[in-house]
């Protein structure tokens, strides 16, 4: 199976941040991409915009240098292509607090097509650079800003970033970007739900048991310490990327595939979600190994409070999933990397088998990382003539495998950037559900802040603090094994 690439209109794509590590590595990677698939019509024009003094053969030779090291084998990319592409490449000196460079970025503008300003910077500075947009004449209907995370640290600071885009560009214009939502199972759970009929009518609270979320690094904080430290994982993983596959697997479903109507139903989880209690809630920082440092080392603060793990459980009161437990989880410096989501179903109501066949019971497992694809357990009678022995078995698709070679999924980045390009923000987060994820999170990281409340230490390649693993066998269940 080929995946069909649709062109998009020759647009204009200015990169504020350009020179910055996050260009290099995922923005300038994901656009050469889609450019060596043909999805970019010929007038399309990219343009860094930083304050580094640099020309525009210097600003080629440096994106040059950042798809030879990031962009890895990609065999859609013929020979010379990073030539062709270095072509639709130019490059702006500017001041993103003053005057400087705005007049020769606004020349560079084509007037009459598809505008977009990705913010490839701090949150400080995305309230000066929409002002400017808009003073030097670079803002109409077709303009788009994208905007990365931290949508702030807290409900105030939330509120605060989206007035200061409010007052410049209207909700419809402005993307939140996370690139979770980009990845090509989290938009599996929708098509999963919504376009099999195998799956709707089962899910709900009186067939599923409980439904886990797990996020898993191997790394640590590394260079972010310093950053890391003001965040944890509740800010930096949970009240962002976990909250978003929550409420793709929990939400209703939309009367359309739109993205409001999408969004409606996401918001809708968000304030169904019932307040976190302290003991549903292990938060753990990581240990030394012989040989690398651990989280305190790491973040130079020996009375850090601040989590490199969490484990919750989770209630959503609604009719739908009154009584259904979710239990999410996420650390760093654990076992394997890995991502999924798990839906635990019920068993069934009465075994007809012998007590010596086990407990069995189905469990669809949605797998976003490293291995893309989708797993359903199924119970069967073990092969032998040893009598009625139940085993699980999993009936496996993983795309690479089912759907061929050739099907190669786009990275999170290339499709996001393309539907900023559509005008389609299905995907995108949008303010008030940014401020209700908020709402939800600060009253929970100002009670540990209130009780001083202080991270259980975990070791290093392991599933985390024992604490975690009790939230779960107090209600009779488990955590799942976290493996690549």
């Amino acid at each position: 199976m080929v995946s069909r690439i649709i062109p998009v209109e020759p647009f204009d794509l200015v990169v504020f941040g350009g020179t910055g590590d996050l260009a290099r590595r995922k923005i300038l990677p994901a656009l050469f991409r889609r450019f060596c698939a043909g999805q970019m019509e010929n007038g399309t024009r990219i343009i860094g915009a930083a304050r580094t003094a640099m020309d525009d053969v210097e600003y080629r030779a440096f994106v040059a240098e950042a798809l030879i090291e990031f962009n890895g084998d990609h065999t859609g990319c013929e020979p010379g292509t990073i030539k062709r592409f270095q072509e639709i490449l130019s490059y702006v000196t500017l001041d993103a607090k003053g005057d400087g460079g705005w007049s020769e970025l606004a020349a560079k503008m084509h007037p009459g097509r598809v505008r977009a300003f990705y913010f490839s910077v701090g949150p400080s500075l995305f309230g000066d650079l929409a002002l400017r947009l808009h003073q030097y004449g670079m803002a109409d209907h077709d303009t788009r800003i994208v905007v990365e995370k931290p949508f702030g640290r807290d409900l105030d600071t939330a509120r605060a970033l989206n007035r200061s885009l409010a007052d410049h560009f209207n909700e419809n214009q402005i993307y939140r970007i996370d690139h979770y939502l980009g990845k090509e199972t989290v938009q599996n759970l929708m098509a999963i739900r919504f376009g099999n009929m195998l799956f709707e009518p089962l899910w709900n609270s009186q067939y599923v048991d409980h439904i886990q979320i797990t996020v898993a690094e191997t790394v640590g904080v590394g260079g972010r310490g310093e950053y890391y430290d003001r965040s944890g994982a509740m800010r930096d993983m949970v009240q962002n990327h976990l909250m978003q596959l929550l409420c793709l697997i929990a939400m209703e479903p939309p009367a359309v595939f739109d993205p409001d109507a999408v969004r409606d139903e996401k918001l809708k989880v968000i304030r169904a979600l019932n307040p976190l209690k302290p003991d549903h809630v292990v938060r753990g920082q990581y240990l030394a190994d012989e040989e690398k440092p651990g989280y305190l080392e790491h973040v130079e603060n020996p009375d850090s409070l601040t989590e490199s793990f969490i484990a919750m459980k989770l209630g959503i009161s609604n009719w739908r999933w009154a009584g259904t437990p979710f239990y999410l989880r996420s650390g760093k410096r654990l076992r394997a990397r890995t991502s999924e989501i798990a839906v635990v179903f019920k068993e069934a109501p009465h075994n007809i088998f012998t007590e010596d066949s086990g407990r069995h019971r189905n469990i669809l497992t949605i797998r976003l990382q490293p291995n893309e694809g989708i797993d359903l357990d199924v119970t069967i009678k073990e092969p032998g003539p040893g009598g009625m022995r139940l085993v699980d078995v999993p009936l496996d698709m993983t795309f690479s495998e089912a759907l061929g070679p050739d099907a190669d999924a786009p990275d999170a980045y290339e499709r996001l950037i393309m539907d900023v390009v559509r005008g389609n923000q299905t995907l995108f987060m949008r303010g008030d559900e940014v401020e209700a994820a908020w709402a939800w999170t600060d009253p929970v990281i100002a009670g540990w802040e209130e009780r001083g409340d202080r991270p259980i230490p975990y070791d290093t390649g392991s599933s985390g603090p024992e604490e975690a693993l009790a939230l779960m066998h107090r209600d009779g269940r488990k955590w799942r094994d976290i493996r690549a």
